[in-house]
């Protein structure tokens, strides 16, 4: 039997793992071991006897990690993530540790998210909501605007921002795209433009993209005036692809009517803890949360039944073909990243 070891404690990924398990007739296949910490260079140790772990999104594979894995008897790792930026793939390869992902698990979920983040942040639900639970029914300051015949602009087209797009086609928007492949898919629906163009003309900008070197700081000091002032910015997607400095400097100025973050740069130390009682260090985010025009929530828009569901069969699927010495078909080798 195979040990697995599992980061990051949350007990949905705990009951999720344990029900892929049983659901895939895998008991007899993978002996879970669940770890409350979050995988870095001083909780390696945790998976000493374990072939394979599962992490996510803010866990730390950097390379001096992965040599400690490796040294421990890790041959592979599950991200439990689309995403795969925090895993050393240059160290993994030369280890011959073999990383694989879950490419797709609800695209659904995260575009539904990002409409839901839009309306919210366009209508002022949030305020309204804080206002009412004071007894609070004054309207004044909550003006939003209708969707139906404003662009949308959407930087990058794969699986969520396709659904996305479609979405948005429902309200009667006008949608136009940036990303370097054109989806086949959204032929006839969206008018594929350049960066420039999309930044320039989009009354709503949301960002769909992976978080590649090639993608790092799409949205940076050099560009983020480009974008139309007055418009809305939705990121559900990494938060390297903005310059947080960049994004400050501009909600000072007001350049946005609104921003909505479910990701944040640097997001590691703070999103999936409760800091409630012990404060937030990280002075940039608190300087976010300070503006009533900007909302954020916790990398959640993944989070949903069928999500999870779908995550953690993929995960075991990837782990069982590495067993049976079958191909991994979620493998992600070096030349994916440099390739973008």
């Amino acid at each position: 039997m195979a040990r697995l070891g599992v980061y990051g404690g949350k007990q949905y990924v705990n009951d999720g793992m344990d029900a892929a398990i049983k659901e895939l007739n895998l008991s007899e296949a993978v002996i879970p071991h669940y770890f409350k910490a979050s995988l870095n260079i001083e909780t390696v140790s945790l998976a000493r006897g374990c072939v394979a772990i599962a992490i996510f999104v803010n866990d730390d594979a950097s390379g001096a990690v992965v040599r400690e894995l490796h040294s421990i008897g890790v041959r592979i790792i599950l991200c439990m993530c689309a995403g795969f930026n925090m895993v050393s793939l240059e160290t993994a390869e030369e280890l011959g540790v073999t990383v694989a992902r879950v490419p797709t698990y609800s695209p659904h979920a995260v575009a539904e998210f990002a409409v839901g983040m839009l309306m919210s942040l366009n209508r002022k639900i949030h305020r309204a909501f804080n206002r009412t639970r004071e007894c609070n029914f004054e309207i004044e300051g909550l003006l939003g605007f209708d969707l139906y015949q404003k662009t949308v602009g959407v930087l990058g087209t794969g699986n969520i921002g396709s659904v996305f797009c479609k979405i948005m086609n429902g309200f009667g928007c006008k949608i136009i795209a940036y990303d370097i492949y054109h989806n086949p898919e959204l032929a006839g629906l969206v008018e594929y433009k350049s960066l420039d163009e999309v930044l320039a003309e989009s009354d709503v900008l949301s960002v769909f993209l992976p978080l590649y070197p090639s993608t790092y700081h799409t949205i940076n000091e050099e560009n983020i005036f480009k974008i139309k002032k007055g418009a809305f910015l939705v990121n559900v997607s990494r938060g390297g692809l903005i310059d947080t400095k960049a994004l400050l400097k501009a909600l000072k100025q007001d350049h946005f009517a609104g921003v909505a973050l479910d990701v944040y740069e640097h997001e590691s130390s703070i999103f999936y803890h409760d800091l409630s009682s012990t404060g937030v260090v990280d002075d940039t985010v608190m300087r976010l949360l300070s503006w009533p025009k900007v909302i954020i929530s916790s990398h959640m828009a993944f989070f949903t039944v069928e999500a999870v569901r779908n995550i953690m069969q993929t995960t075991l699927t990837s782990l069982m073909q590495f067993l049976r010495n079958e191909k991994v078909e979620n493998e992600v080798r070096i030349e994916v990243m440099q390739a973008k």
